[in-house]
C-alpha cells in the first residue's frame, strides 16, 4: 500500500486539437496539466509530444480512455492514435491501461450518470487550486467543445485509475 503513493501517473486525453494531459501522483498531488495543441500531422505531433511528457515525468502508468468501449464515439484517427500511444509506452517500458467513459462516471456519480461538465466541476472543487479557475462555462449546444476541457477528461482518467476499486468520490 505504502508503494502506491509513489505511483506517478500520465493520463491523455486526446482531441481534435491535439491533447490534454494530467500528471498524478499519490491519492491527491496533480503534479502537472495543460493541453497540448497540434499542427500538421495531429497522430504524429502528438506522439512527439506525449513521449516527451513519457521522458520528462517518468510515470509508472499511461492511462487513456478506451476507444474501443461500447458507445465510444470517437474518431477513427483518435483509436489509432490510442493505439499508437499505448504502443509506444510499451516500447518505453511504461505500462498503459485504457478505461471507458462509463467507469469514470461510476467513480463520479453512484448511477454513472453524468455529463462531463458535472465531472469537470468536482475535479475543480476536489483540485480548487490547480483546476478552479481553469473550469470552462458549461457548453451550449450551438457551441464548440471548449479545449481547456480536455484537461478535465485527462484529470478524471487519472482520479479514475486511482478510485476504481474505492467507493464514489462525489461527498
Amino acid at each position: 500500500m505504502n508503494q502506491s503513493k509513489h505511483h506517478r501517473i500520465l493520463a491523455i486525453a486526446p482531441s481534435s486539437r491535439g491533447f490534454g494531459f494530467a500528471v498524478m501522483e499519490g491519492q491527491e498531488t496533480l503534479v502537472d496539466w495543460g493541453v497540448k495543441a497540434v499542427e500538421g500531422d495531429k497522430n504524429s505531433g502528438t506522439l512527439e509530444k506525449v513521449e516527451t511528457l513519457i521522458e520528462l515525468y517518468q510515470p509508472t502508468i499511461v492511462i487513456l480512455e478506451d476507444a474501443s468501449a461500447k458507445g465510444s464515439r470517437r474518431s477513427a484517427r483518435i483509436r489509432e492514435l490510442m493505439q499508437k500511444i499505448i504502443a509506444m509506452a510499451a516500447t518505453l517500458s511504461v505500462k498503459a491501461e485504457v478505461l471507458s467513459r462509463e467507469q469514470v462516471r461510476k467513480v463520479f456519480f453512484a448511477e454513472g450518470l453524468g455529463s462531463k461538465h458535472a465531472v469537470a466541476a468536482i475535479l475543480a472543487k476536489r483540485f480548487p487550486e490547480e483546476l478552479g479557475d481553469r473550469l470552462p462555462p458549461k457548453r451550449r449546444p450551438w457551441m464548440s467543445e471548449d479545449s481547456r476541457m480536455d484537461i478535465y477528461d485527462a484529470v478524471a482518467l487519472a482520479v479514475t485509475l486511482k478510485n476504481w476499486n474505492k467507493k464514489a468520490i462525489r461527498s
